[in-house]
């Protein structure tokens, strides 16, 4: 039997014509029902009166958790492909519609077997579309009220600290502010996040007017550096020797293993009815690869194995909540999973991905804060494990301990990015997961020929998407203590600008830019008939690094006047000499050829004045 629960303000039906011979005749041929939860019910061939319990337990679930006291029962066959006969259908329908009334519910039974016209005005809240799909057997459990965890501070040296006032004054302002949010002390300024701006003056990323809320278009600078940050985690998972793989988008929500994990994220799921079936969007790539590994063979001998995927992931976050880049329902999640064998194995795999990602942030010269999450039974056997990640990036951690198995994970930890308005986001993060492999049946065969589960650790560097906003609000940082903001030179879109200063300069300027492009550098030349401090002007609001001015003398000499922005210095140049420092400089990250057309006056413009 399948359910589709809709928390409705309103549903107004009108009944048209009969559909099938024996339906009996309407008590009414129009009615309008406010604020109820509509049930569209699906019988499907094999169903029994057996399931009615159960079914009536799902919708006493949902009621409770939306507050519903007014139930519409509608008998909507299009919800499967595979129905009973409309005798069976009808009379299932019936006997739970009795259940109904006879748990207190106000219970109103569309009738089935006509053609019927109707309107619904779903409320929009996070829990208001539910989909279930009854089974034999036990009735889904009641979810039980969340216990608080609660939040200590733990320090490198092992001392733990309350996290009080005076305690977060010695920590770190990004540290401090993160966790008084964190424990709702205080929150963010409210003010729109400086990157929201940048992403379309540098001409990067953009909304999409024309998609939904947290969708995004990028720009052939932008898809540059989304995709230089792609490189860069296909380049990480190469490191540690992981198998890259690939799997579908969608799923179909009715495979045991897939709803239940789905359920734990039930109110980010986007849903897809397709062919009487309804199919899950993907919120990571743990579906697919799950599936694919309890149908493999696995020896003790393979583990620990590591898979990677460049996951294109959607999450059907709360419209309030998708802030330009800091939180998005389309995004991109570069997902490291590893199989092993024991809880030693999974802990030298989670300390290493640990030291990896903090190694990237480092690099990049992004500052961040640490939290761990904890169950309560795993924390103190787990603390050494802590003490010894928190000293490889001597920082003290918040820890927040949870008094029992809340997710799939007993452990994980993130690292956070507190932005310029004192908002803050999940980069990296890597989880201890003690429950997906049962879940799934993964399991690797032993020394001594036995199946057994796996411990699965789950890791990413963090969506792609908001690496490019932590990048631009860490220039914001930058902007607002009084320097200059910058990408790093590895990741700009524009790595220099060649600006003659006068057009008798410009056959000359533009030799030098190709030399330089052909030198693997990312090089602009700015051809426009404009005053030199206009267009330095214009180099600088782009953060281009390098301003490569040429005028007479370095005509003459076959040199560029250089200025640096990372230093404020000027300095003379030979393109090779330039080409040498940049390639030093980026020495060991991904590279990608310039995103446009080298002159300026070749480009087109894609962004206008907000």
């Amino acid at each position: 039997m399948k359910l589709l629960m809709i928390h409705a303000d309103k549903l107004e039906y009108w009944v048209k014509r009969r559909a099938v011979k024996d339906a009996k005749e309407p008590e009414r041929d129009h009615l309008l029902i406010e604020d109820c939860l509509v049930v569209y019910t699906a019988v499907e061939k094999g169903d029994d009166e057996n399931l009615v319990k159960n079914a009536l337990e799902e919708i006493k679930n949902v009621s409770e958790r939306v507050n519903a006291e007014r139930v519409v029962i509608y008998p909507w066959v299009h919800l499967t492909s595979e129905p009973a006969t409309f005798k069976k259908a009808e009379k299932i329908i019936d006997l739970l519609a009795t259940e109904c009334k006879s748990h207190g519910f106000e219970v109103y039974r569309v009738p089935g077997g006509w053609y019927k016209a109707f309107e619904i005005r779903c409320k929009g809240h996070p829990l208001a579309e539910t989909l279930r799909d009854v089974k034999a057997g036990k009735p889904a459990k009641v979810e039980k009220e969340e216990k608080p965890g609660k939040f200590l501070i733990l320090m490198p040296n092992g001392t733990e600290l309350e996290p009080t006032v005076d305690t977060l004054d010695k920590v770190g302002e990004d540290f401090k502010t993160f966790v008084m949010d964190e424990l709702g002390i205080s929150h963010e300024s409210g003010d729109k996040p400086p990157h929201i701006e940048l992403m379309r003056r540098l001409e990067l990323v953009d909304y999409e007017p024309a998609s939904d809320v947290g969708h995004f278009r990028f720009y052939p600078r932008g898809a540059l550096v989304k995709g230089l940050i792609e490189d860069l985690s296909v380049e990480l998972a190469n490191r540690i020797k992981a198998m890259r793989i690939e799997t579908p988008f969608m799923y179909r929500l009715e495979v045991d293993a897939i709803r239940e994990q789905a359920e734990k994220f039930r109110e980010r799921n986007y849903v897809v009815p397709m062919d009487g079936r309804q199919l899950i969007v993907r919120f990571a790539g743990d579906f697919g690869l799950f599936e694919m590994l309890k149908d493999a063979t696995i020896s003790y001998r393979n583990l620990p194995a590591r898979f990677f995927e460049l996951s294109p992931s959607f999450r059907l976050e709360q419209r309030g909540e998708c802030v330009g880049l800091r939180r998005l329902r389309a995004f991109t999640m570069p997902d490291i999973h590893c199989l092993t064998m024991d809880m030693k194995q999974a802990l030298e795999e989670y300390k290493m991905l640990f030291k990896l990602f903090a190694e990237v942030l480092e690099d990049l010269e992004v500052d961040f804060v640490v939290a761990f999450r904890v169950v309560e039974e795993y924390y103190h056997k787990l603390k050494p494990e802590i003490l010894e990640m928190l000293n490889i990036i001597n920082k003290p951690a918040l820890i927040e301990i949870l008094p029992e198995m809340k997710h799939y994970w007993a452990m994980k930890h993130e690292f956070q990015f507190v932005d310029s308005v004192g908002g803050h986001a999940q980069l990296s993060t890597v989880q201890l997961d003690v429950e997906d492999s049962e879940r799934y049946g993964i399991t690797f065969v032993d020394k001594d020929g036995k199946e057994k589960g796996t411990l699965i650790i789950h890791s990413s560097i963090g969506s792609i998407e908001r690496y490019i906003y932590c990048l631009l609000e860490e220039g914001a940082k930058k902007a607002k203590s009084g320097v200059k903001p910058m990408l790093p030179v590895w990741i700009s879109p524009v790595q220099v600008r060649v600006i003659p200063v006068s057009m008798k300069q410009l056959k000359h300027a533009e030799k030098q830019a190709e030399k330089l492009n052909n030198l693997g550098v990312r090089t602009e030349l700015d051809d426009r008939d404009l005053r030199l401090s206009r267009k330095i002007a214009d180099a600088e609001k782009m953060w281009i690094p390098y301003i490569a001015v040429i005028g007479r003398e370095e005509v003459r000499n076959g040199t560029l006047m250089v200025r640096i922005r990372k230093t404020g210095e000027k300095r003379r140049f030979k393109a090779e000499e330039l080409a040498l420092l940049i390639k030093e400089e980026t020495r060991g990250k991904p590279w990608r050829p310039l995103p446009m057309p080298m002159k300026l006056t070749e480009q087109p413009h894609f962004t206008r004045p907000a």
